[in-house]
C-alpha cells in the first residue's frame, strides 16, 4: 500500500515538473504561507490548474468558505456555509488554517486575535481565515508572480 502511494506522488511530481505551466503555479502557491506541496497539488488538480473556477467567489461556495447570510430580522436564524461544500477541500484548508494563525509571527495571527477580541466566534473567524487563504491563492495565480507579505499597490 505505501508502495504504491509513493509511485503515485512521483509520478505526481514528475508530471507537474514536466509541465511549465503546473510547475509555475506549483511554486507561486507554495510561496503563500501555510500553503505546502501537497495542498498546492491538491488545489491545482481540484481547479483544473485554475481554469475551472473563474470566479473566486464561486470557489468560496465550492470549498464550503463563503458565508451565506440570511434575511430578515429573526434572531434564530445565524450565518451559515453550504453544506454542499466538497469536505475534502474544506478540511484541507483547516489543516492549513491551524498553522497560520498558531504562528506568532504570521499576519493573520493578528488578524486572528483581533477578532476573538472583538467577540466573533472562533470558527467563524477561522472561517474567514480559510477565504483569506483562498483569495491569495488565486492572487498570485493570477498575477502569475510569488506571494509577496508587505505589498504595497503601485499606482503609475
Amino acid at each position: 500500500m505505501n508502495a504504491a502511494i509513493i509511485i503515485i506522488d512521483k509520478e505526481i511530481k514528475r508530471l507537474i515538473e514536466n509541465d511549465e505551466t503546473l510547475s509555475n503555479q506549483h511554486q507561486w502557491l507554495c510561496s503563500v504561507d501555510g500553503i505546502g506541496e501537497r495542498t498546492s497539488i491538491k488545489m491545482i488538480v481540484v481547479t483544473n490548474a485554475f481554469k475551472d473556477f473563474v470566479n473566486l467567489r464561486k470557489f468560496c461556495c465550492h470549498a464550503g468558505v463563503a458565508p451565506f447570510y440570511t434575511s430578515g430580522s429573526s434572531q434564530y436564524s445565524q450565518n451559515r456555509v453550504s453544506d454542499r461544500a466538497d469536505k475534502f477541500i474544506k478540511v484541507l484548508l483547516y489543516m492549513v488554517a491551524l498553522p497560520v494563525i498558531s504562528c506568532k509571527k504570521g499576519e493573520l495571527y493578528g488578524y486572528y486575535l483581533r477578532k476573538l477580541a472583538d467577540g466573533k466566534n472562533k470558527m467563524a473567524v477561522i472561517n474567514a481565515i480559510r477565504a483569506k487563504l483562498v483569495y491569495r491563492m488565486f492572487a498570485v495565480i493570477k498575477h502569475e508572480k510569488f506571494y509577496e507579505k508587505n505589498y504595497v499597490l503601485a499606482i503609475v
